[in-house]
């Protein structure tokens, strides 16, 4: 009796030993499993960041170039030199960017009026001066503001228009598509003449077949220059015109683009590039 009671704890014993083992096993190979599992969960994060990066280029820098349209009737932010290429504050400062980049930036001169139109399918972003507004925004995207204008009415030497109620019932030349034109649309009773050229509204001011042109603060200072002792360039506040702010513009929803853009901008406000152009462009002219 007692042989057969030893016998059956035996077996008990090494049931409850095998059970326990097994378990152990059990464990030990959900554990492996466990863990094979989050390394290839791992693997695939990993895998879809990486495509991730691949996919944060911009579709415009694929090819290594940057096209950007331009309007260079604008000094100083853009003119035609010697040489005729396009330069100017803006075209220094979007080819410092594409240097950021690491891409080559290729200047498209157009008629400015249809920039905008052309961002995406012509061009893949334009720099000319171009004041950020609602209406635009609803067709493109901007990148931070690089510089905050006003506007300023140029006017023959010794004329007697001196605030916003003397600009009602006027002939005003503005440049076609620009602030000055959005503005002069609004003055009561006005006759509006636009021009492709800035330069060609001053020379009708010039000879007499305008009353004043409406145009940005650098390029008025620019004009009065050249025509010195003929026009005379008058702060736009003394008219009640709001500061704006100029800006680069990208195609609608091309967010990588803007943040790149963004980013090598400030890069060139950090490292004192930008000051050095504005120096050099603006504050000399």
């Amino acid at each position: 009796m007692k042989k057969w009671l030893a016998a059956m704890m035996a077996a008990v014993l090494c049931m409850s030993l095998l059970t326990a083992c097994g378990s152990t096993v059990k464990e030990e190979v959900t554990e492996e499993t466990a863990q094979t599992e989050q390394a290839e969960t791992e693997e695939t994060t990993q895998e879809e960041t990486s495509a991730e990066d691949t996919a944060a280029v911009s579709e415009a820098l694929a090819d290594g170039v940057l096209n950007v349209g331009t309007n260079a009737e604008f000094p100083p932010f853009e003119y035609v030199n010697d040489a005729g290429e396009p330069d100017g504050f803006d075209i220094a400062l979007i080819k410092a960017i594409g240097e950021k980049l690491g891409v080559e930036v290729q200047v498209d001169n157009m008629e400015f009026a249809s920039l905008v139109s052309s961002i995406g399918s012509k061009i893949d972003a334009s720099i000319a001066g171009m004041t950020v507004t609602d209406e635009r925004k609803a067709s493109v995207d901007f990148s931070n503001s690089y510089y905050t204008a006003v506007q300023y009415v140029i006017l023959p030497e010794g004329s007697a228009i001196a605030t916003a109620d003397d600009l009602k019932g006027k002939a005003i030349g503005v440049q076609l598509g620009t602030t000055g034109d959005f503005i002069a649309e609004e003055i009561e009773d006005a006759t509006v003449s636009q021009y492709n050229k800035a330069v060609d509204a001053v020379n009708d001011l010039v000879n007499g077949r305008l009353d004043c042109v409406i145009i940005d603060k650098n390029p008025a200072m620019v004009f009065e220059s050249k025509f010195e002792g003929k026009v005379t360039a008058v702060d736009g506040a003394q008219f009640n015109f709001e500061p704006e702010d100029y800006a680069i513009a990208m195609p609608k929803g091309d967010t990588v683009l803007v943040e790149q853009v963004n980013t090598a901008l400030q890069e060139l406000i950090d490292d004192g590039t930008f000051d050095a152009l504005v120096s050099q462009y603006i504050e000399e002219n």
